[in-house]
């Protein structure tokens, strides 16, 4: 095991490996044909879900000042009016980005970017105030943020794998303890 970072960086970038080993393994063990299944009209997709989850990660960095990625173009408008128009490109990924093929890389680029950024932020640089959603906060918020909507759609997708039949893609540690295995 490598060493880890200490303090609040190192505790984050623990946390962190958790939604994007998990999520990433949703995502590989879900097959092709799956990635429209939804559990009913009006929720998201497989697809749209990982999307949503890549996309959301690249906005959120962008609100602490990272650059959106080359898929966006150019992005018009400054504060909300900018989030919002990154909120409308969001949408239309989600739709236009369907095939495992094309949500995988995504998904990975997005999960290296979080990993990146974080690890590469100054401790004062995540403590600095600054407008977040038009709040006064904080770099690190935005960080928590972007964990805490990775850990919700990793439940959601946990849910749609189960939904479809399949176990969730990694080791029972319960059943290893010996306890009784959560189903």
């Amino acid at each position: 095991m490598a060493e880890r970072i200490p303090g609040f960086k190192g505790e984050y970038l623990w946390e962190l490996e958790i939604p994007e080993k998990q999520i990433t393994a949703l995502a590989e063990a879900i097959p092709a044909d799956k990635y429209s299944w939804r559990p009913s009209d009006g929720a998201r997709s497989v697809s749209e879900v990982l999307v949503h989850i890549a996309v959301g990660n690249f906005m959120l960095l962008n609100v602490v000042g990272m650059p959106l990625p080359d898929i966006y173009g150019h992005v018009e408008g400054d504060g909300f009016q900018r989030m919002i128009a990154i909120v409308r490109k969001n949408d239309g990924f989600e739709k236009a980005v369907t095939a495992k093929a094309d949500v995988m890389p995504l998904l990975a680029h997005s999960l290296a970017a979080v990993k990146d950024a974080f690890t590469n932020t100054s401790d004062e640089a995540l403590t600095k105030p600054g407008q977040v959603f038009g709040e006064e906060s904080t770099a690190r918020r935005v960080y928590l943020r972007m964990l805490a909507h990775m850990n919700e759609h990793m439940g959601q997708l946990t849910a749609y794998v189960r939904s479809m039949g399949m176990p969730a893609p990694w080791p029972d540690w319960r059943a290893a303890a010996g306890l009784e295995a959560v189903r």
